[in-house]
């Protein structure tokens, strides 16, 4: 009658083997990645943007300044709001409220006392982060369209408060100092800020995407019943994303008052600010960190091409109504999404 004898090593051999081969595999996607990825691209694209003000030496670029600036400042903002919106999927419509907080705190110290919001912009952005943290412990209890609606309440009751406050102009609105330069260079201070901004935006939600904080963020969008019952903080997660991505909304809310020279309520508090931002990363790429500044690169443009065509009216909220929609249906997961689930996104807007 034979008998079988187990070598007790060839089960943890077997075992070592299977683990390398998974580690080989993982390094060869890891590889091929990396391959897909052109990390030269943002660089090469962050050194033309700031080489771009040398046209003024040349002529009158101040239109094309002011297009890039304020696309670079809806880029940094709609990936800030990527931050909630994107990478943990509650879809905030009261952004602005913290692009007014920014605005007027940094516009505050500049009136009075001098100090110019391109200093300040990071302590503005704390002001607003600090503020969203706060309000997060509050809405993000709820989720969901009650989510979507205490957001839009916030932004109201913002206004309303902003509306009655004499302190800081009240509806009124307040006056900043106007920068002592030449009419040529005027934009420059604020360009160079807002592509800072824009740049350590970007870098930061790479950052934040791959990140332990990152995956939490993408499991809560997923499913967050599970998320939590992994073990996963969704509260503390949920609020930090909010206030990180209040962060990057204030900064920039910060430089744009002392821009347009003036603080005014119906200049921040306004929903449309709040919408532009979600119809940026939903257009781009919710989730990704290339689609934002995709989307508000398209929006800008649209807006631009139609206003420029059919003026200031109805025909021109239709016609850039008409483009979300198509692009929508062509696009359904944002340009950057669809075509990276595609496999067919260029290796150039490949930066996740």
């Amino acid at each position: 009658m034979g008998s079988s004898v187990t070598n007790p090593g060839l089960g943890n051999t077997s075992a070592s083997a299977v683990l390398e081969a998974r580690r080989v595999h993982n390094e060869t996607l890891a590889q091929k990645s990396d391959q897909a990825r052109v990390t030269w691209f943002p660089w090469a694209l962050l050194a033309v943007l700031a080489a771009l003000p040398l046209l003024q030496f040349v002529g009158n670029y101040n239109y094309v300044l002011h297009l890039v600036l304020f696309t670079l400042s809806f880029a940094a903002m709609a990936g800030g709001w990527n931050i909630i919106g994107g990478f943990a999927g509650y879809v905030s419509l009261g952004h602005a409220v913290f692009f007014a907080i920014g605005g007027y705190f940094a516009g505050m110290l500049c009136a009075r006392y001098g100090i110019s919001t391109l200093i300040t912009a990071p302590a503005a952005g704390l002001a607003a982060a600090m503020v969203g943290y706060v309000v997060g412990l509050i809405t993000l209890k709820v989720r969901g369209p009650s989510f979507i609606i205490s957001s839009i309440a916030l932004l109201m009751i913002a206004r309303i408060l902003f509306d009655h406050w004499t302190y800081i102009g009240g509806s009124n609105g307040l006056s900043l100092p106007v920068p002592d330069l030449p009419v040529q260079w005027a934009k420059l201070p604020y360009y160079y800020a807002f592509l800072v901004i824009a740049a350590f935006t970007a870098w930061a939600t790479y950052r934040i995407k791959h990140s332990k904080f990152g995956l939490g963020l993408r499991a809560i969008a997923k499913d967050e019943i599970k998320a939590e019952s992994a073990g996963i903080n969704t509260r503390f997660y949920k609020v930090l994303a909010f206030a990180l991505s209040a962060f990057f909304v204030g900064m920039v809310g910060a430089v744009w008052g002392e821009y347009m020279t003036y603080l005014r309520p119906n200049i921040f508090l306004v929903i449309q600010v709040s919408a532009s931002l979600v119809l940026m990363c939903i257009l781009g790429g919710k989730g990704t960190v290339a689609g934002p500044m995709v989307g508000a690169i398209l929006i800008v443009a649209f807006n631009e091409i139609f206003a420029a065509t059919l003026g200031a009216s109805e025909f021109n909220i239709l016609a850039t109504g008409l483009v979300m929609i198509l692009g929508l249906m062509f696009f359904p997961l944002g340009f950057v999404g669809t075509l990276a689930k595609k496999g067919k996104l260029p290796r150039f807007l490949n930066w996740d």
